[in-house]
């Protein structure tokens, strides 16, 4: 049976396009270094190569969030510890004043020191970290204390996410940390410059409870920080082996995609000698015709 010239045109061209094509595939895996770079590839490595991914965003989100809830904490220990030794500094100041040898005069002179301390408090109380205050409830772009210690957050603390389904409060109700303390200070004061020897001791009662509030807050909030450590090293471990897992299913053995492309280049320079040969000869036919 006569085959057609144009026939077996065709069938080289069809050839020489086929391994044109193999060769292009392996020069990109061996310039990628990746076996999927294409649907075709792979459908099903494809597909869990996308949700791989997707899982990689999501712990690399919740890594972010845990670092900035991190930094909150810290800012809020390091406020919080200053302000426990404020209190601390004050209650020794009542003991002193309480004294029956302390005369009203003294009592006075310290009453001017009093603001001193309020001033000092209220700063650590709008402490911000990046401009976020830590002690303002939601509202966290809301100076939360004016300077006579009136509030002007709100009493929902700011909470990061965690996980899928949690979240940790790293901010805090800045009125319920702080509101009764500059209560105390107040009365303090006016006990002091009134000569109220009881005013005076009633304050020592209330700064020794503000010292155990504090104390325990700072508590929480190291609790916090381990919770977070904890899950922090779990989304580490979780991230390198989706990382392992990710490589396994996209990545090319680069040695072997080497080799496939010489293969490829090879088979491609034979292809076209023979086809060459072929050519030549079905022309030299259509010459003789």
């Amino acid at each position: 049976m006569r085959v057609a010239n144009k026939a077996i045109y065709d069938a080289v061209k069809y050839n020489l396009g086929s391994i044109s094509e193999e060769l292009n595939k392996a020069n990109e895996i061996a310039t990628t270094g990746k076996r999927i770079n294409n649907l075709s590839d792979d459908p099903v490595g494809l597909t869990q190569s996308l949700n791989i991914k997707s899982a990689l965003s999501s712990i690399e989100q919740m890594g972010r969030n845990i670092s900035h809830g991190n930094s909150w904490l810290t800012a809020s220990e390091s406020a919080l510890t200053n302000v426990q030794n404020i209190i601390s500094d004050t209650k020794a100041l009542c003991v002193q004043m309480a004294s029956g040898t302390t005369g009203s005069d003294h009592r006075a002179s310290a009453a001017g020191t009093v603001p001193n301390m309020l001033d000092e408090i209220v700063s650590l109380a709008n402490t911000d970290v990046a401009g976020n205050y830590i002690f303002a409830g939601s509202k966290t772009d809301t100076i939360p204390f004016d300077q006579d210690g009136t509030y002007n957050g709100d009493n929902n603390a700011f909470a990061i996410k965690i996980s899928k389904n949690s979240t940790v409060e790293v901010g805090s109700d800045g009125e319920e940390v702080f509101g009764n303390i500059f209560n105390t200070l107040s009365n303090l004061k006016t006990a002091l410059e009134t000569n109220d020897l009881s005013g005076i001791q009633d304050a020592m009662g209330f700064l020794d409870g503000h010292v155990e509030d504090v104390s325990a807050k700072i508590l929480d909030i190291g609790s916090k920080m381990n919770r977070m450590e904890i899950k922090d090293k779990i989304y580490q471990d979780l991230n390198f082996s989706n990382t392992e897992r990710l490589s396994k299913i996209e990545d090319a053995d680069i040695a072997e995609a080497i080799m496939n492309v010489s293969a490829a280049e090879l088979t491609y320079q034979a292809a076209l000698a023979s086809s060459s040969k072929v050519m030549k000869l079905l022309t030299l036919v259509d010459y003789l015709k």
